[in-house]
């Protein structure tokens, strides 16, 4: 079945036993805090409601390969905007794969030249991970311009961020630009760093007092009054109060990859969770419960300990991202519920909630490069504001952005860059030019 992971890949496991960083009195003390305000009888409530929930949740998705993942055409979003219909289900479904965004022709080129930048500055570029320099560092090349200032891609991330709401009229749809890297991965290169995880902090969302409260029917025993859509609360949540490299004060309502070659699965692409709400229910009430001793009750969700004593929070580090897997959230059946996107071709895009669980393709055994620019969707918000201010600021100058501190390359001197001339008036706002 297309989108189907065949063989679980050699991610690590983190529900075998504490790590050192997976626990602690900044953990302690969020635990507490959150048994304090709710109580025990509320979490349990959503602990058993949630597993139950799971119980369909997961037996829908191990049934469906990438059709789980909805799929739109840019040129009916241009002429129509999303449907009702449509809105419901990427709501439900909290990702989708946008086709033909950047047209295919357009894209092949902007890859080329991204591409012949890199080869022309292989010496001055640094990437990640070190020892096969995949995910380049670089952060306002032409072809990243190009794409975030691109109309189909400003009108496709007001129509994703059009999906939030919030009644303070503080926050709006327009979108500003998160600057991030590049990726072009030669064909055999496996990755293994990044599993089943959630971005948008860690720790951060039980130890903020705000972040928390984005959660709060979750943690009050009433998980299906959950509101995943609600940036009223969400827009001065912490997700930056573990400073570390994984995390960014930027609110991104989804993350998203452009496609600058095709992508498929066990060729480069990605894997996503396609649900929002179940699953981060389940991630923040984990640490909450210990497992039964018996490994084959560990499915049943009554016979997990309420422990309010144990300061583990299995898969989370204050330095990364959110971490998941069959051990630790077992639950979540992530070895048959993590698929495959769709099969994506130069120009498509693919889009995920800033809650949703993702995973790179460990493989990339296609012909030639997988190669991706990250652009993701940011509302109007005035933390958002501040930081693309700042951001802006540094790029003039050639450096990289907030996020990017230790990258010490002055992108003005590498051959082939272009700077910010030639920008549309509305690729400019985009980019903060009117917060200066």
């Amino acid at each position: 079945m297309p989108g189907v992971i065949e063989n679980w890949p050699e991610w690590k496991e983190f529900g075998v036993a504490p790590e050192e960083n997976t626990k602690g009195p900044d953990f302690a003390k969020a635990k507490a805090e959150i048994i304090a305000q709710y109580g025990e009888e509320a979490l349990r409530q959503s602990w058993l409601r949630v597993c139950k929930n799971l119980e369909t949740v997961t037996e829908k998705l191990s049934t469906l390969g990438s059709d789980s993942i909805p799929t739109f055409h840019m040129s009916e979003i241009r002429d129509h905007g999303l449907s009702d219909e449509q809105q419901a289900q990427l709501k439900s479904s909290g990702c989708c794969v946008v086709k033909d965004v950047i047209p295919e022709a357009e894209a092949t080129s902007l890859f080329q030249d991204l591409k012949k930048m890199a080869a022309d500055n292989k010496e001055k570029i640094p990437g990640w991970p070190a020892e096969s320099p995949a995910m380049l560092r670089i952060y306002n090349s032409p072809t990243q311009l190009a794409i975030r200032t691109h109309p189909n891609q400003i009108l496709l991330q007001r129509t994703l961020n059009a999906l939030f709401h919030d009644e303070s009229n503080e926050t709006g749809p327009e979108p500003l630009s998160y600057t991030d890297g590049a990726r072009i991965r030669p064909s055999g290169l496996k990755f293994l760093g990044l599993g089943p995880h959630i971005d948008a902090g860690s720790l951060c969302r039980w130890a903020d007092p705000q972040y928390r409260k984005v959660y709060e029917n979750i943690f009050s025993g009433n998980p299906e009054s959950h509101d995943a859509f609600d940036l009223g609360i969400r827009k001065t949540a912490d997700q930056y109060l573990f400073k570390a490299n994984a995390h960014s004060a930027v609110f991104r309502s989804f993350q998203g990859w452009t496609a600058l070659t095709s992508t498929s699965p066990s060729a480069g692409t990605l894997m996503l969770y396609p649900n929002i709400s179940s699953v981060i229910a389940y991630v923040l009430l984990r640490p909450f419960f210990s497992p039964p001793a018996n490994e084959e009750d560990v499915m049943d969700a009554s016979k997990w300990t309420f422990d309010p004593e144990s300061s583990w929070f299995p898969g989370t580090m204050k330095e990364e991202s959110q971490r998941l897997s069959p051990t630790s959230h077992p639950h979540l059946r992530l070895r048959e519920c993590v698929k495959y996107i769709p099969r994506m071709s130069p120009g498509d895009t693919v889009w995920w909630h800033t809650d949703m669980c993702h995973a790179v393709d460990p493989e990339h055994n296609g012909e030639g490069d997988a190669s991706v620019v990250y652009v993701a969707a940011c509302p109007t918000t005035p933390i958002n504001k501040a930081y693309v201010k700042t951001q802006l600021q540094a790029s003039l100058v050639g450096r990289g952005p907030p996020d990017s501190p230790d990258v010490n390359v002055d992108e003005r001197r590498l051959k082939g860059y272009k700077g910010f001339d030639d920008i549309s008036e509305a690729g400019k706002a985009v980019l903060g030019f009117n917060l200066l």
